[in-house]
C-alpha cells in the first residue's frame, strides 16, 4: 500500500459544537479512525492493540486547523505512511472535504510493550507490510 489511505467521515451532531461546527478534538479520531482503518485494510484487524504483548500510541503529533466542517458534511480522513522506523511509524494525515484541505499534519505512533510501558521494535511482519507502504524507510535492524 504505497498511496495514501482515504476514509469516508459523516459528521453527526455528537461530533459538533452548539453552533453545528465540529469541535476541534474530534478531528484527532477521525485520523486515528483513518489510521485503523489502514492497518485493517493491510490484514492486521487489531494493530493497535496485539495479543503479542505490544500496541501502539501516538507520541507526536502536530495538526494545523484550516477551514471548519459542519453538521452533514461528508469528509474524508486520510493517512499516508511517510517513514517506518525501528519502534515508530510518521503518517501525514488529513481530513478534506472534496478537495478542500480542513485539518492536516503529522502524527508519530511509537510501539510499545504493553506490560512495561517501554518502546519496542515494531512486529518483523507488520513492519514488512508498512515498509512498502511508507515513502521513505529507516535502515533494516
Amino acid at each position: 500500500m504505497s498511496e495514501e489511505f482515504s476514509l469516508p467521515i459523516r459528521v453527526y451532531i455528537e461530533d459538533t459544537d452548539a453552533g453545528g461546527i465540529v469541535y476541534y478534538v474530534n478531528y484527532l479520531k477521525y485520523l486515528e479512525r483513518a489510521r485503523t482503518e489502514l492497518m485493517r485494510a493491510l490484514g492486521w484487524e487489531r494493530a493497535a492493540i496485539s495479543d503479542q504483548g505490544w500496541m501502539f500510541v501516538v507520541s507526536d503529533l502536530a495538526v494545523t486547523y484550516r477551514q471548519p466542517a459542519r453538521l452533514d458534511e461528508q469528509l474524508d480522513a486520510t493517512a499516508l505512511i511517510q517513514r517506518v522506523g525501528g519502534a515508530t511509524i510518521d503518517f501525514f494525515q488529513s481530513v478534506r472535504r472534496g478537495d478542500t484541505v480542513l485539518v492536516e499534519g503529522n502524527i508519530q505512533i511509537a510501539c510499545i510493550d504493553e506490560e512495561r510501558g517501554r518502546p519496542r521494535r515494531i512486529d518483523p511482519a507488520l513492519r514488512a507490510q508498512l515498509v512498502v507502504g511508507s515513502t521513505s524507510e529507516e535502515a533494516a535492524s
